[in-house]
């Protein structure tokens, strides 16, 4: 079978197409035949550490395809079965999943659809709904909302009934996210968007804020939270890594700054989170309530045009790969 791999060195990421054999699943694992698979602009980011230097890795972190074999221990699945979930080189033809992690695609959504789904919208349960307790009413304010966590975000906090404020360097994207239920767009990629976000929440400032962009907004973020606030840190695409932090705000406003990220949570600690997700968030996508959003679809041979597509910030919402045969 033919399969990506990723390379990380001198502050970039590199694809290669290699001929792999086709993987056995152990125990507790799924074999699937993938059908498409998502991008996610993490993996791309040498400075995010998904992709450590040294020996190329096998591609892709997400997607949605056909069961074709059970490994030992496995119950509540059968081959044939359509599922999606996290799923290490999922930019390949065939690929592995732990079955803790499998969800099985509700029947409205294509595999592109699927394939868009269970990182972003993983992600998006554990720092709106695990960590950051977003409630009906509160005011939510996503950095970079164009990225498919960003659009995602404010999908999914529409639905739980939340006001959404987002950023974006580009009008028209804003613009074209008012049909998903933004209500207030603020057309910028520097820090200096505190005072439109106190001007409309009536100068209490934002419940919870998703930080994408990274450290050189950090700090005007924790200036725009609200008392007893919560601050999530999900990327930096900025690759600002280091942040002031004033503690005299941390204190007096009792505020929550957390951090989001799979990369040290043990498996047990993934599954969790899948089935967080399963019950919180599924089923809006399953009644189309939360419609995933792609940007483009690619064909596999175009995987590195994909990639920098991704790299060049012109995308609203998720890019998918389209796997051969799909």
């Amino acid at each position: 079978m033919q399969s990506y791999f990723i390379q990380s060195g001198a502050g970039q990421t590199t694809l290669e197409k290699r001929e792999v054999a086709v993987p056995e699943p152990g125990s507790g694992q799924l074999l699937l035949r993938l059908r498409a698979a998502g991008l996610n602009r993490g993996e791309f980011i040498a400075a995010h550490g998904l992709t450590k230097p040294g020996a190329a890795k096998p591609a892709g972190g997400e997607g949605a395809g056909e069961i074709v074999k059970l490994g030992a221990g496995v119950a509540g699945f059968a081959p044939g079965e359509r599922v999606m979930g996290r799923c290490p080189g999922a930019f390949a033809e065939y690929a592995l999943m732990d079955v803790r992690e499998a969800v099985a695609i509700p029947a409205r959504l294509s595999w592109e659809e699927a394939a868009s789904i269970p990182l972003t919208f993983m992600v998006v349960h554990d720092m709106l709904i695990a960590q950051g307790r977003l409630a009906a009413g509160e005011w939510l304010l996503v950095t970079g909302i164009s990225s498919g966590v960003g659009v995602a975000a404010l999908q999914t906090a529409k639905a739980l009934g939340a006001k959404v404020i987002g950023t974006s360097g580009s009008a028209d994207k804003l613009e074209r996210l008012k049909a998903a239920g933004l209500d207030l767009g603020i057309c910028t990629r520097a820090a200096d968007f505190r005072d439109a976000v106190m001007a409309a929440t009536n100068g209490t400032g934002a419940n919870l804020i998703v930080n994408n962009v990274g450290g050189s907004v950090f700090a005007e973020c924790v200036r725009a939270l609200a008392f007893q606030g919560r601050l999530a840190t999900v990327g930096y695409v900025d690759g600002v890594l280091k942040a002031e932090i004033d503690i005299e705000a941390l204190h007096a406003k009792r505020l929550t700054l957390f951090g989001v990220s799979n990369k040290l949570r043990s498996p047990g600690q993934r599954a969790e989170s899948a089935r967080g997700f399963g019950a919180d968030i599924l089923p809006a996508i399953a009644d189309g309530r939360i419609r995933p959003l792609i940007d483009r679809v690619y064909g596999f041979d175009e995987l590195p045009a994909a990639k920098a597509y991704m790299e060049s910030n012109a995308h609203l919402g998720k890019i998918v790969l389209r796997v051969r045969g799909a």
